[in-house]
């Protein structure tokens, strides 16, 4: 609601009639309802076809400039390392753990699967080529770029919305068409573009219903006014179900909503207490409980995609994971006893089972490794031996592990026991020894000690201290239960606990989660449980008991959590991260990729991101004048067009400032994509105050009376913009570009695009590539090797060229060499490298027959493979001891010490690349929890 003065009443001296709007004849500047003094009906379904047509000719142009050469770079690119992998994970049901929210990720994944994508493919690396595996990354890259589209139309017609002329709404089109960062955040498979589309539809929907509410109560609860309230609800719900920057977006509403009530409040004459609930509940339910179940529902499809057991099933609880495929387990005895076989997890990390295997130490006592394992294995099983054997009828000691398996004892709060690794014959054991990672002073080693027969020491034995406080139900405050007790194992000898936390251990450890004993551990990470035991003297009537079904809104709940403490937890450097004072004035940018003399940077149109922000500036400059000559009696707040320029304006402000400001709060990573939705509100603002200067204000501030004049200004801006747009475009687009050319757009230091990476001329781009066959427009048909090892001058994406004379066939044959970083060595470098450092083949090379264009000519079976190239290497992945079966489950490896160092170990060693992708879509925070 625009500001209003006190409501005025008729005077009973003076006899005044209403007008059909409302308003009082001679009090032209009063309104006797909540209606807006100055507002119009800017219904958008009556806008007239002159409008419509042009709005066409815009989206068309729109779709040429994102759809433009989609089909390159032909391979990784930034964050689809990520998001192109949970589509992979999404189509395999496997479990991921993400900070954003799935609506965008399933929309993805649904485009990827429509285009025939199997998820094989697993985007591990920038660079990776899509070509061979023949991703249909096309098509997945189209959904994001038609959403970019789809702005276009969706700020014309909010704009047409607030009451700005046609010109003026196509001038806030064409600074989104040819806006450079939008442009390349809409053709990758990334998250943004899907944000921006559902923020301005969300945008659009309240601007309409803000102008149908404003008209006062004839409009109120009216099918268009219902239509809009509740479109602004659905658009809430899918802009915070694809990042929770919609978040922001709910406040903005949420604030303006308020101003509404408020307003709603003091209109004694047409509102009663009834009609205000009224309003307070439609709204209530339109912008509360729509957004909530949209959000929720998509949770609700997350979790049926995702049944089977994947990457980020080790960041849930135990009762989230039992409902997994093959993660679930059969009820289990609930009493332990001495001799019992068990399991034990860890509470607070989710990292896994207390585990050992035949590797170890590489320092410290160099005795046998001790870890937490996420996976189940057997190596994980462990034997509750008391302080002491048992004693026969004779009085004799009963010798051996399995002396307890005829006397069993209930292990209770105290109970003083040993644990015995039943693979390895050794023992867990602490010592007054420096762990080998976290060599802190109030923190022992934790190894298995000792070997078959042997009876074991002192430092073997240790005390359970039953958590009464996390432990459920009366009598798992008094004896160990399965799952039911939470207890600490304390070291007799040191008085340590048994305690880990989120350090992974080295290579020599295969990654897996560092176990130690500490004398000042915190609580949480000191807590352990029993998953799995067994006996031989509890039968199948024994008492049992398995994980509580959490349910879905559980799940639900803690999968929230679970996503709030890893975003928080995002503060690590990175290479490519920039902080909220650059962004409005595009200090800094993000290097997406770079190969073969080509880069894609992100970097904003510099004309249109610092016309936007000057408009900001202006707004508030003005804001801030206005209080003051308020405060000083002037009446500017009696001239309606005053009053509209700063209600609807600072809406738009305070759009910008939502999405804006809160980044200052936060310590995490943040990238210049998250400005994004605040360049969004900052463009209309300044659309809005064009509009007022050139249309709605006289001179000497405005030129409402020289139209002319507000047309060639929009003629001049856009022609400004389309300059810049091309000036930058080949980085948004990864298109051939020089090195003079970039050095002249160069406008900052802070710019830091790698201008050293493009050719010094253009005509280099013209060589022909040797990895394939020409790029044809629309999505690639011809699969061609482009892998490390392997690459064309112009990485295997070539742009379609004139036609050649020379048609002649002809044979090449190219082995090129880089460092550990991907950049290319040319002869003198490799001759100065050798015998100083060994060469290592990472990709098969192969001799093509191609034409004249560059096209590979199919050899036949004299050719071996019938002209493909061979298959990519699978990139090695995380370990894991499981084994997955023709069913799709995994199943528990084998234990066999022999297999142990294959099973456990990590292969996967990635170098570094200049390009990095963003650490918001990892799945583990690299924090450290003590």
């Amino acid at each position: 609601m625009a500001p209003k003065g006190t409501l005025t009443q008729p005077s009973p001296t003076k006899k005044q009639s209403k007008t059909s709007n409302g308003t009082i004849k001679g009090s032209p500047s009063r309104a006797t309802d909540y209606s807006s003094h100055g507002v119009t009906d800017n219904d958008i379904f009556t806008i007239p076809s002159s409008d419509i047509q042009l709005l066409t000719v815009l989206t068309v142009v729109a779709a040429v400039v994102r759809l433009f050469r989609i089909y390159q770079p032909s391979s990784v690119v930034f964050d689809e390392v990520h998001f192109g992998g949970f589509a992979s994970k999404y189509i395999k049901g496997k479990f991921f753990m993400d900070v954003h929210p799935p609506l965008a990720k399933l929309l993805l994944t649904l485009a990827g699967w429509l285009a025939g994508f199997d998820g094989e493919f697993d985007f591990k690396d920038i660079g990776k080529d899509y070509l061979e595996p023949r991703v249909p990354y096309v098509a997945m890259r189209l959904l994001p770029a038609i959403m970019g589209v789809l702005t276009i139309p969706t700020i014309f017609l909010t704009l047409k919305a607030a009451g700005c002329r046609t010109m003026t709404a196509a001038m806030g089109a064409g600074m989104l068409i040819f806006e450079n960062g939008l442009v390349t955040q809409s053709r990758l498979i990334l998250l943004d573009s899907p944000l921006i589309i559902f923020t301005a539809f969300t945008a659009l929907a309240w601007t309409c219903f803000t102008n149908q509410h404003e008209q006062g109560p004839a409009k109120a609860f009216t099918p268009n006014w219902w239509f809009w309230l509740a479109a602004t609800g659905l658009g809430l719900g899918a802009t915070v179900s694809v990042k929770w920057v919609g978040l922001f977006t709910i406040g903005w509403i949420g604030s303006l909503t308020v101003v509404q009530l408020w307003v709603l409040l003091g209109d004694n004459t047409t509102i009663t207490p009834r009609l205000w609930f009224k309003h307070f509940l439609a709204r209530v339910f339109c912008l509360i409980v729509i957004p909530i179940t949209f959000y929720m529902a998509l949770f609700a499809i997350h979790f049926v995609c995702l049944v089977n057991p994947g990457d980020g099933d080790g960041f849930m609880s135990s009762e989230f994971q039992a409902t997994l495929n093959s993660k679930a387990m059969q009820d289990v005895p609930v009493d332990v006893m001495m001799g019992s076989r068990v399991s034990i997890r860890h509470h607070n990390t989710h990292g896994g089972y207390l585990h050992s295997h035949n590797h170890m130490y590489p320092g410290g006592s160099k005795q046998q490794q001790i870890t937490l394992y996420p996976h189940k294995d057997e190596n994980n099983v462990w034997l509750i031996e008391n302080q002491t054997q048992p004693l026969d009828p004779n009085g004799q000691e009963i010798k051996g592990t399995k002396a307890w398996d005829t006397e069993p004892i209930q292990v209770t709060d105290g109970s003083i026991i040993r644990l015995y690794h039943i693979v390895t014959n050794r023992r867990l054991h602490s010592h007054d020894v420096r762990p080998p990672v976290t060599e802190a002073d109030w923190q022992n080693e934790v190894s298995a000690y000792g070997y078959e027969g042997f009876e074991g020491d002192a430092n073997d034995i240790f005390k359970v201290e039953i958590v009464k406080s996390m432990s459920d139900g009366a009598l798992a405050k008094q004896k160990v239960r399965t799952i039911e007790t939470k207890f600490r194992l304390v070291h007799i000898m040191t008085g340590c606990s048994l305690f880990s936390h989120k350090v992974k251990l080295p290579e020599w450890g295969f990654d897996q989660q560092e176990v130690t004993c500490a004398k000042q551990g915190t609580l949480p990470n000191s807590i352990w449980y029993i998953e799995q035991n067994e006996h031989p003297s509890l039968g199948s009537d024994a008492e049992k008991v398995n994980y509580k079904n959490p349910g879905f809104f559980g799940k639900f709940w803690e999968l929230q959590k679970v996503m709030w403490t890893t975003n928080a937890g995002l503060v690590e450097s990175h290479a490519w991260d920039s902080r909220p004072p650059s962004w409005p004035w595009l200090r800094r940018g993000i290097n997406f990729w770079g190969k073969d003399n080509r880069q894609i940077y992100l970097l904003g149109n510099p004309v249109i991101w610092w016309t936007s922000s000057i408009g900001i500036t202006v707004y508030c400059i003005f804001k801030g004048l206005s209080i003051l000559r308020w405060q000083r009696g002037f009446k500017d707040y009696d001239n309606a067009t005053f009053k509209r320029f700063d209600y609807e304006i600072g809406s738009m402000v305070l759009g910008w400032a939502f999405h804006y400001f809160p980044f200052y709060l936060m310590q995490r990573q943040l990238f210049l994509h998250h400005y994004f939705p605040a360049l969004y509100f900052a463009i209309m603002a300044v659309c809005q105050i064009y509009d007022f200067a050139m249309s709605r204000i006289g001179t000497p501030f405005g030129f409402k009376d020289c139209p002319a004049v507000g047309r060639t200004g929009v003629i001049a801006f856009l022609a400004a913009s389309i300059i810049a747009f091309t000036m930058y475009a080949p980085l948004a687009y990864g298109n051939p570009w020089t090195q003079s050319a970039c050095q002249s757009v160069k406008l900052f230091d802070t710019w830091d695009f790698d201008c050293n990476t493009f050719h010094t001329d253009i005509k280099q781009y013209d060589i022909p590539a040797p990895s394939g066959k020409a790029e044809q427009t629309g999505a690639p048909s011809v699969h061609s090797p482009n892998v490390e090892g392997l690459q064309s001058p112009s990485g295997g994406e070539v742009t379609p060229q004139a036609a050649m004379h020379n048609a002649e066939l002809q044979m090449e044959e190219k082995i090129e060499y880089r460092d550990q970083d991907g950049n290319l060595l040319d002869e003198d470098q490799v001759a100065a490298l050798e015998g100083k450092v060994s060469f290592q083949t990472r990709y098969e090379t192969r001799t093509r027959l191609i034409d004249a264009m560059g096209n590979e000519i199919d050899e036949g079976p004299a050719g071996g493979d019938g002209g493909h190239a061979p298959p990519h290497p699978d990139v090695e992945r995380e370990p894991s001891t499981g084994k997955e079966g023709e069913d799709g489950r995994e199943y528990p490896a084998t234990a066999s010490l022999a297999d142990d160092a294959v099973k456990e170990e990590k292969v996967e060693r990635v170098h570094g690349k200049k390009p990095k992708p963003g650490s918001e879509g990892i799945e583990a925070t690299k924090k450290d929890e003590l």
